[in-house]
Order: structure tokens, then sequence, then C-alpha cells
């Protein structure tokens, strides 16, 4: 059976889980928003600690590989690729996007009749990122910053029940309302990677550890302080 390190910080939460085989055998989850620094590194330690692991005896690690929090992915990378340089321990990644689809289905969230499913990550403002799938999870467009308006995926919903999941949801839901339309608002978590990471590990779809990056698919944007220092 499989043990697989999974990471996900893409968005205001943190989480790390442990998959032995088909099932979680540990998680923790940052009650702090924005806690990926300080939370990353010693939760990896106490879930290996309960289950009486050491880096070295994982099979993989898995880490979300975006789009999401700048600074939030480049934890989660430096983390997963860190032990993979450490260890040998070949890495998997997993899109944000993707990851959130497997959540609504492993939760029973998606509506009955469901023909579409929305992922968005709140991008501040208005815009979210997002792509639209099928249940089943294939994807169907690309992935692009967007900003929502009322006519924005008319021809999704307007075609049967839709299902709009992530941690830009909510925000969306005055704009995209209707009678086929379901929201939930959820960050996307380590244990909610468990089937895509599997079917990762199985392909044998392995990254590259020195060159592997995150899709951050908006460059960093560095703001200047109004304070004077000085």
């Amino acid at each position: 059976m499989s043990r697989i390190l999974l990471i996900e910080t893409s968005t205001s939460l943190c989480s790390v889980a442990i998959a032995d085989g088909d099932r979680i055998a540990a998680s923790r989850e940052s009650e702090s928003p924005r806690a990926h620094a300080a939370m990353t590194a010693p939760f990896v330690k106490e879930v290996l600690d309960e289950c009486g692991l050491r880096a070295g005896d994982l099979d993989a690690v898995c880490v979300s590989a975006g789009p999401g929090s700048y600074t939030g992915l480049r934890v989660g990378v430096s983390t997963a690729k860190g032990i993979c340089f450490a260890t040998g321990v070949p890495l998997l990644s997993v899109g944000t996007l993707e990851l959130l689809v497997h959540q609504a289905r492993s939760n029973g969230w998606l509506p009955e009749g469901c023909h579409r499913v929305i992922p968005m990550i709140d991008a501040r403002r208005m815009e979210v990122y997002t792509a639209v799938f099928t249940p089943e999870g294939e994807q169907l467009t690309e992935v692009q910053p967007q900003v929502i308006t009322a006519g924005s995926f008319r021809a999704e919903r307007s075609a049967g029940p839709v299902l709009v999941i992530g941690d830009g949801a909510g925000k969306c839901r005055e704009l995209l309302a209707g009678p086929q339309v379901s929201f939930v608002q959820t960050c996307p978590t380590a244990s909610g990677m468990l089937q895509p990471a599997l079917q990762e590990f199985k392909a044998g779809h392995f990254r590259d550890v020195a060159y592997f990056e995150p899709f951050y698919l908006k460059d960093f944007v560095a703001t200047v302080s109004r304070k004077k220092l000085f």
C-alpha cells in the first residue's frame, strides 16, 4: 500500500495529510489564515510522528500545484521539494481546481443531475482563477483569471445543474445565483487530494524535483509600503 504525504497550501487554509493506501491515516489543518510558513513543516512532522513514519518511509510526496496564493504555493512546493531532495522520494502534483472537483465528488456535494463543475479560487475583488470541468473531473476549458459578472458561465448555467465550488464561490453567489446553480464555499484540503494523488502515483506521473514550479497563473506583484521608516 502506497504512503503519500499530501500538502495543500494554495489558499488561506494550510493542510497536510498522509494517505495510507486508499485512506487518510493522519491530517492537520491550520485554524489561522495564512499560516503556511509557520505551520507547514510542523504539520508534516506531526502527521509522520502520528503514523510512526520517517520521511524516507514515504512512497511519494504530492503537493497542490496551483493556481492560488503566490506565497502559499511557494511554501508548499518548497517544503515538498525539500523532503524529496533529502530522501529521494518522488514528487507528485495535483492542480488546485482539479482537487476541488474531487472534493465535490468525494463529499457528495454534486447536485442531482450535475453536468458541470466550476471550481473558483479567490483572486481578490471579483476576480477568480477558474475553469470548467465535468463531474467526472475532465477539464473542458483552460485555467484562467476571470472577473465574474452576471453573464459569466451563462451557457453552462442554462444547460443544466451546475456546482460552483471553492474559496471564491461565496462572493460570486449573488451574481451567478439561479435555480440550477449550487454553491459550496470551501478551501481545497490535503485530505481531498487523496484520490487524484493516488491516480497520479499509479500512473507514474512523477515530477522533476529540480525543475518543478507551481502554476502561479499570474506574476507576483510586490507593493511598496506607504509608511515612512526613516
